[in-house]
């Protein structure tokens, strides 16, 4: 039920942005378990001046490849589990489409089961009294 926020600077071709969602997803599937159907991605191309980041923050290196993930879900994961998601991600955008590990930037945000409404103005995640 993770909902995913991809963001980079515009140009790139979309067989590229593809693999980035592609990556990411099946990192969530491998990691969190989350299913192939549950595939929810927002892709957000920035102008290169309206996409601002710190080259060298924390001592590591970033280019204008840099690509900022950010996934809403649920808080119910171990620090170990949020780790190998982290893992994945760079290792499956290192291998297609060829990103620096350095220039994937994950952050979670979690949030609880009953804060998600997946239609019909109902809480998907709540059993009805």
């Amino acid at each position: 039920m993770p909902l995913v926020r991809i963001s980079l600077i515009k140009g790139k071709p979309a067989a590229h942005i593809r693999a980035i969602a592609d990556g990411v997803h099946q990192a969530l599937a491998d990691t969190f378990g989350v299913p192939a159907d549950d595939r929810f991605q927002l892709i957000d191309q920035h102008e290169r001046d309206g996409f601002l980041y710190d080259a060298d923050y924390l001592g590591v290196h970033r280019t204008d490849d840099l690509v900022m993930i950010t996934i809403l879900a649920s808080n119910w994961r171990d620090t170990a589990r949020k780790q190998a998601l982290y893992q994945a991600i760079a290792v499956n955008l290192a291998r297609d489409p060829g990103l620096r590990r350095e220039d994937v930037m994950v952050v979670l945000s979690p949030n609880q089961r009953d804060d998600w409404s997946f239609g019909k103005g109902l809480a998907s995640y709540v059993t009805p009294a």
